[in-house]
């Protein structure tokens, strides 16, 4: 199979799809892998590493929209990439679809079969293709959150981890899964006081097993939730609807009641976030204040570290890469009920319940696309 990886154009966003171990690994397979000149040098490999591990360069995307059987990306296509996508072509990428009709209607016109890797699922329930970003975004959160927190970024000036005589910052962290608990990981590092809320309480017990009396447990009620606001001088959104938008926990009312200048890091951005006064931002201008509060929600987070970003994403990807390529995709799909679950449009067919419900557009069940 010819595979192609274009470099990302999304702003500030210097991901890559495969690194040369990952290429070499297809190319063993017997595969053919064209890369886009320059498409890792924002994660600092170069183009003679691709080119050592087995790759053809190309200059520019043309070649490989134009060639490749397969295109592996990170994140979702962007307008003029959809205009190049072709009916007998797989995507493989990050597209959150749920809450951006414009590119669902693109992707369905592109008569492509698109497998998104943040709905791929696992043997134990988990997104194994979501986690690895999951935890880099947890983890990033609380350390742009003490940043905005600052005076001349905007914040309240507020140091998270306070100074003797002086009290941490209190962090509010909603949803206690792999953003939670990475971001609680970090937010305890850096010496804040960390609360974190949800409606599991399977979750919460997970987390009270993890930290101890180090982080406080909230079940999450709508009466919990405002009165934690109040106290907030980071609020951290971290809940996670698998493929379907992200339920408002945070109505505009309550940014009223919490402290001018405190902070909003909205990590579910990408599902549409979960506060009502969210709306995306990039890292090129990364935040918006909404009655005296600082909103940061940038829907790629983790290409602000690319190369850590890239090496643990492909470490999770490489093996269904390799299946898809290996068997073709209506194979891997039929004889993978995990990987199968990732497919979210096929020939200009949604076949992904939660984004057919959040455009409100019929469903055809990924067993009729795959003659199952």
């Amino acid at each position: 199979m010819r595979i192609g990886v274009p470099k990302e154009i999304k702003d500030n966003e210097y991901r890559v799809g495969l690194i040369p171990s990952s290429v070499t690994e297809l190319v063993q397979h017997g595969h053919e892998v064209i890369v886009e000149a320059g498409a890792g040098n924002g994660a600092g490999i170069d183009d003679v590493a691709y080119r050592d591990a087995g790759a053809e360069l190309c200059e520019g995307p043309d070649l490989i929209f134009e060639t490749a059987e397969l295109i592996v990306k990170v994140k979702e296509p962007q307008p003029l990439e959809r205009t190049k996508l072709r009916r007998d072509q797989t995507l493989f990428g990050y597209f959150h679809l749920a809450p951006d009709a414009q590119q669902t209607r693109d992707l369905m016109q592109s008569g492509a079969n698109c497998i998104a890797y943040e709905t791929v699922t696992s043997l134990t329930g988990g997104l194994p293709l979501l986690t690895p970003m999951s935890e880099v975004a947890g983890r990033l959160a609380p350390q742009v959150g003490a940043h905005w927190l600052e005076k001349p970024a905007g914040g309240r000036g507020v140091l998270l981890a306070g100074v003797p005589g002086v009290p941490a910052a209190e962090v509010v962290i909603l949803g206690g899964g792999v953003v939670g608990t990475h971001a609680a990981t970090i937010g305890l590092g850096m010496g804040a006081n960390v609360i974190v809320v949800d409606r599991s309480p399977d979750a919460l017990r997970k987390i009270d097993l993890r930290f101890g009396n180090a982080v406080r447990t909230i079940f999450s009620t709508r009466a919990a939730i405002a009165e934690l606001v109040k106290r907030a001088d980071l609020l951290i959104g971290a809940v996670l609807l698998p493929g379907a938008k992200a339920p408002k926990i945070i109505s505009r009312e309550m940014l009223g009641v919490m402290k001018p200048g405190s902070v909003i890091v909205d990590v579910a951005i990408d599902q549409g976030g979960c506060c009502e006064s969210s709306k995306p931002t990039k890292h090129s201008d990364p935040t918006y204040i909404v009655d005296g509060i600082v909103h940061y929600c940038v829907t790629n987070m983790p290409g602000a570290v690319p190369r850590t970003s890239t090496f643990a994403l492909n470490n999770a990807t490489l093996p269904f890469v390799l299946a898809i390529a290996d068997k073709g995709w209506r194979e891997a799909l039929r004889s993978d009920a995990h990987l199968r679950a990732g497919l979210n449009i096929s020939d200009g067919k949604i076949t992904s319940l939660p984004v057919g419900k959040a455009h409100g557009l019929p469903i055809t069940p990924v067993e009729e696309v795959l003659g199952l």
